[in-house]
């Protein structure tokens, strides 16, 4: 459940537990709390009201008393009734066994306070996988929008494929990668996220084994377990993916195929080298195992440019090629494309239609005029350099505070630094720790449920002042928690 932004009022001659009485009442009431709701702990509703615990506890007791709420074993409090239901014959709906039911797995317990703390006022995201605002061309943006809106834009639904411009553009820009690609082998999807929705349910058996990097960015969202797959981690080392044991691990869980970001992994920030692209070529090649290649940090270089996707040497058809403009561009644009097969790509049209009838035209438009004008790659120079300062700054502020406590690779390209700590701590002490000085960070066991050592740290989101003051009071954190 979202933290409440409501706060009581200290000039109301109410006094504050009456308040907060009132206005879970109120909630309770109006439905927004159904029966089953399990409400936020005492802890954090006198931090969200910035109140005593106490008064917590007396308002909470008093709706208890009028049979609203009630203590659950294993702690919490959950909604029980309300004001209306209390006097129906029927009783009320209760939403949390619908909720419950759902095929759709429930994001990690600490990936649901991570997505709402991001917003919270105050909060350093020391980990946020995406651009900051300071590096979102906002000028630009506004431009291109005004030349779609100049040209009369589509307004209905588009083309099951996606824009035929955009897929025109992204097929060239595919082809200078080296990938054989047409308009007719690009889909355009709601971004790579959406890529992998659609893999998971249009082209997979429940029950399938797919075979992920440890750690791996794909722990982190259950899209792939809610369609009932089962992941597989193959260990990586300092060159990426150990293609010397996809065969193997293939052959030991039947696998479906294999997932990998070759490309300034996430969330490790390996970049995978040539040699041992050659080699998981080979071994997929070997296996007949298909691939998905998600590419979506590939523009993202600060030291030389990345090597060639695994696609352009896929001469067999058996990549599925994700890219996306979401870390380069806008988040917000919603823009992602898959580049395989035809007949595969159709079958995932078709799944897409059936869900949201196509991606936003609107969007579509404004990711041509992008890729059209040239302003992508004069954008991309101007986000590789700013990316390179801030990566200088995070890493001199890790030697400056971490180096007696943990030990990192400088990424050469890509968003994150997969820090690992000298001692095992508990990670929920050491997030709620870092929480309450407002410092957001990524856990390690998001991506690998024994990575507990590790946090991802990512450069790319909060300010410069931000990551110097956060790093070092993380620092002290880890130290404090250490002794």
């Amino acid at each position: 459940m979202e933290q409440p932004h409501w706060q009581p009022s200290r000039q109301s001659a109410a006094p504050l537990h009456v308040q907060i009485m009132q206005y879970i009442r109120d909630k309770i009431a109006g439905g927004e709390w159904p029966v089953g709701t399990r409400i936020p702990s005492q802890r954090k509703l006198a931090e969200a009201f910035k109140v005593n615990r106490s008064t917590v506890v007396t308002a909470l007791e008093e709706l208890a008393a009028a049979g609203m709420l009630e203590g659950c074993r294993g702690g919490g409090t959950r909604v029980v009734n309300h004001t209306w239901g209390a006097l129906a014959a029927k009783p009320p709906t209760n939403w949390d066994d619908y909720v419950k039911s759902g095929i759709h797995r429930p994001n990690l317990p600490a990936v649901q306070e991570i997505n709402r703390a991001e917003f919270h006022p105050g909060i350093v995201r020391l980990g946020t996988g995406e651009l900051s605002p300071e590096l979102l061309p906002h000028r630009e943006m506004s431009s291109v929008l005004h030349r779609v809106a100049d040209r009369t834009p589509s307004l209905g639904y588009g083309e099951p494929m996606g824009d035929p411009q955009l897929r025109e553009l992204l097929a060239a820009r595919l082809r200078k990668l080296g990938i054989a690609a047409s308009p007719a082998s690009v889909l355009v999807v709601s971004g790579a996220l959406q890529a992998l929705q659609l893999i998971s349910v249009g082209l997979l058996e429940q029950g399938s084994a797919v075979l992920v990097e440890r750690p791996s960015y794909l722990y982190s969202v259950p899209v792939f377990q809610s369609a009932g797959m089962k992941l597989r981690g193959v260990p990586m080392d300092e060159e990426g993916l150990r293609a010397d044991l996809v065969g193997a691990y293939a052959r030991q869980y039947s696998a479906s195929l294999l997932y990998t970001i070759p490309t300034f992994h996430n969330p490790s920030g390996t970049l995978m080298t040539e040699q041992r692209r050659r080699q998981l070529m080979d071994a997929i090649e070997a296996e007949g195992l298909p691939v998905i290649e998600d590419d979506v940090y590939r523009d993202l270089w600060l030291d030389e440019p990345s090597p060639r996707p695994l696609k352009a040497r896929d001469t067999a058809g058996n990549i599925l090629y994700l890219g996306s403009l979401s870390k380069t561009v806008s988040p917000g644009l919603r823009i992602g494309w898959i580049a395989g097969p035809q007949p595969v790509l159709e079958r995932l049209a078709d799944i897409k239609m059936q869900s949201d009838y196509g991606s936003s035209t609107l969007s579509q438009q404004a990711a041509a005029e992008w890729l059209g004008s040239g302003w992508y790659e004069q954008h991309m120079e101007r986000v590789r350099d700013q990316l390179k300062a801030r990566r200088a700054i995070m890493l001199g502020c890790l030697d400056k505070h971490f180096s007696d406590i943990a030990s990192w690779n400088a990424p050469p390209g890509g968003f994150y630094i997969w820090l690992k700590l000298h001692s095992q701590l508990p990670a929920r002490t050491l997030f709620d720790q870092a929480l309450r000085r407002n410092i957001l960070i990524n856990p390690g066991h998001l991506y690998d449920r024994d990575a507990n050592q590790y946090i991802r740290l990512s450069y790319a989101y909060a300010s410069l002042k931000d990551m110097e003051q956060s790093l070092a009071q993380l620092a002290e954190i880890i130290k404090s928690i250490s002794s």
